[in-house]
């Protein structure tokens, strides 16, 4: 049974403490890997440790086999030191060169960079084979990896930061780009800028999911679909339309997961960054109020915000403490081509099909 919101344990006892996470499956085994965030309290400067990865038989239950992409902290120049802003690993596997293929995104003062990292097996070890670079010349924020399962070409959905969304294809082994991109989406940008793409394919169609750009506070999300992933794109609107709140029920989807042993069950993979004592964002109150302030804060022309305001802004960044962050799995339903996601406390794969 799913718990969304509820922490979830590995079968250890431990919470599991991965976070902008993807599925993968091979043979009968799933993987859920992400970035490592077991050490970041916000007490220091510690970011993340590594990418971190669970395997399991049946989705619910999952073991813990450890960081298989490992942090460099002997090295303060290297993407992989603790330090530094990395996140949203992305794994896909190439089939002509039988490796795979990392990319990472970092977050720098200027500019947000990628690296990437290759393996011959999908728990590691890996070896950086290139490293911050700006993909096109672009500062580059969250992204997704794309495979066609057709034609096998990999392309990189990304965020040209605070602008619009990018879809540039990449090369033959997935490690560099061909050039060939196209740009969609623009926004006059924080916070409607579209971040977190998500991207799946469903009955010979590509949906984009993507979240508002509000830090660790949640925000609305939008759907989009595509004949091509070039586009043009048609905008869908909110992903979570009962969501009175306008929070997507206080979580940021990562990744979407097609279940091969279900005829149309896609499961949105989220994070819920912030869960505050006492601050139940479920409830609307506070959540909408969060969201109503990241609108103030960055209308053009720009809002005062009230001292109240100011100090609910202040209390909540400072309370920001990943390593306990969780976990929200919902599935999509679909009225027509529309995507749509409803609130469950809980459910299980066995209602699908």
């Amino acid at each position: 049974m799913f718990r969304p919101g509820m922490t979830w344990l590995d079968i250890s006892g431990k919470p599991i403490a991965i976070h902008g996470g993807s599925v993968i499956q091979e043979g009968d085994t799933f993987f859920w890997y992400g970035e490592n965030k077991e050490r970041t309290t916000g007490k220091d400067d510690i970011w993340h440790w590594g990418v971190k990865c669970y395997s399991s038989k049946d989705l619910y239950h999952w073991e813990d086999r450890g960081v298989i992409i490992a942090p460099e902290p002997e090295d303060r120049s290297s993407p992989l030191h603790p330090a530094r802003m990395m996140d949203r690993p992305h794994i896909v596997f190439n089939a002509k060169t039988r490796k795979y293929v990392c990319w990472i995104k970092v977050m720098g003062e200027t500019a947000q960079t990628r690296s990437v990292l290759t393996a011959d097996s999908l728990l590691g070890p890996y070896e950086l084979v290139r490293r911050d670079q700006l993909p096109l010349g672009m500062s580059a924020g969250d992204f997704d990896l794309v495979v066609d399962s057709i034609t096998g070409r990999g392309t990189m959905v990304f965020e040209r930061v605070h602008s619009d969304m990018i879809c540039a294809d990449l090369t033959d082994d997935y490690t560099d780009f061909t050039g060939h991109h196209s740009a969609h989406f623009p926004r006059p940008g924080v916070p409607s800028v579209r971040e977190a793409p998500a991207h799946f394919h469903r009955q010979g169609k590509h949906y984009l999911l993507t979240s508002g750009t509000t830090h660790y506070f949640p925000n609305p999300s939008e759907a989009a679909v595509a004949e091509n992933i070039h586009g043009p794109w048609t905008e869908l609107g909110d992903l979570h339309p009962t969501d009175v709140t306008r929070t997507s029920f206080n979580s940021q989807i990562s990744s979407v997961f097609k279940h091969p042993g279900k005829r149309d069950l896609y499961i949105a993979i989220a994070d819920r960054w912030l869960t505050l004592e006492g601050a139940e964002f479920e409830s609307g109150e506070l959540s909408a109020r969060v969201w109503s302030i990241f609108e103030k804060a960055f209308a053009v022309p720009k809002q005062e915000l009230s001292d109240e305001d100011k100090q609910l802004a202040h209390t909540l960044f400072a309370a920001v403490d990943t390593s306990k962050s969780g976990h929200v799995w919902l599935p999509l339903r679909f009225d027509g081509d529309r995507p749509r996601i409803e609130w469950r406390s809980e459910w299980s794969l066995e209602e699908f099909e």
